[in-house]
């Protein structure tokens, strides 16, 4: 499934929900879902800068795409981080790199969230795509 497919999937989702309580708990639940991080993961080098809770992300290649892992301390953090690795783990560096996340607009995630939730998420779009700079860097040396 391409990203943009994905993408309209979570917008579809995400639609049938009337409130924003009832979205948060669907990334209540969307934290639940996220398979737990290696120990060993949870580094300072891993934690993400700019976030108001912990959140820790890891990305390793395997057969030329990038896996993340994810874990946070506070549950709709850990839904937000969720929702971008559905989108973005398994993809090419350049997948990665290129793509327009427009379904965060399109679900209202960033309106709907406190200032220091925006801020998070920022930061998590942009670990995971210098993730995806540093690891296609390195495929092309």
């Amino acid at each position: 499934m391409t990203i943009d497919k994905k993408q309209q999937e979570i917008i579809d989702e995400f639609s049938m929900f009337d409130d924003w309580m009832d979205k948060y708990n669907y990334l209540i639940e969307l934290s639940k879902d996220l398979p737990e991080m290696d120990p060993k993961n949870k580094t300072d080098e891993n934690l993400i800068e700019g976030c108001q809770s912990k959140v820790w992300l890891n990305a390793e290649m395997q057969d030329e795409k990038l896996v993340f892992s994810a874990d946070s301390d506070a549950i709709i953090t850990k839904g937000i981080i969720a929702l971008l690795i559905e989108v973005l783990s398994g993809r090419t560096p350049g997948e990665i790199k290129d793509a327009n996340l427009y379904f965060i607009d399109e679900i209202g995630l960033k309106e709907n969230l406190s200032p220091t939730r925006s801020n998070g998420l920022l930061a998590m779009v942009n670990k995971i795509k210098a993730y995806a700079m540093a690891y296609e860097l390195k495929q092309n040396q």
